[in-house]
């Protein structure tokens, strides 16, 4: 598993389509995410300190998971299938640890309001994984990305990322590392 930290939440211009922006924190590679704008404004209130007058969805998840007496230890974005990503969120409860099937997105809020750490696996990361030119901030293609891991993604793989990129490469990555909403 690779530690991430949430890099931003972006908006696309073209569509509206939400994102989360995670980044690996030892290295400069990106794991962009497509997420509900529910949950990126959940995301981004946390992010930005917005106190809400009522709890929000995850607000809640956070307080029945305390109120239980359990702990987040931590979530990680497990698996991407079919342009689909899967997360499991890790409780510890009476000396266990519980793993609980979840969509990232509502794993990464979740996290954010339990200081909890974000993980990815690293065959994640290789599928989905983004390099940015130090040069101009573009996404460098996921072939070229895979060749320098030393593992090959299949054309059928990078057509169904594709989307992703086209994306990616409407933003304006000038500003990374700072919180959009």
């Amino acid at each position: 598993m690779i530690e991430m930290s949430i890099d931003s939440i972006r908006v696309s211009p073209m569509n509206y389509q939400h994102l989360v922006l995670l980044k690996e924190k030892q290295s400069d590679r990106y794991l962009p995410i497509w997420i509900g704008p529910a949950e990126a404004e959940a995301i981004a209130i946390k992010l930005q300190n917005i106190d809400t007058a009522r709890p929000l969805t995850h607000d809640l998840l956070g307080s029945v998971i305390s109120t239980l007496g359990a702990t987040v230890n931590f979530i990680v974005v497990n698996d991407l299938r079919n342009d689909t990503f899967y997360a499991r969120i890790t409780l510890s409860t009476d000396g266990k640890q519980i793993e609980i099937d979840s969509r990232p997105s509502d794993a990464i809020a979740l996290a954010v309001r339990t200081t909890s750490p974000i993980y990815a696996e690293e065959a994640v990361l290789e599928k989905a994984g983004i390099m940015l030119d130090r040069e101009t901030g573009k996404p460098i293609p996921i072939d070229k990305n895979a060749e320098k891991q030393g593992t090959k993604v299949d054309e059928q793989e990078i057509k169904k990322l594709s989307a992703f990129y086209d994306f990616i490469n409407t933003l304006d990555l000038d500003d990374l590392g700072k919180h959009k909403s």
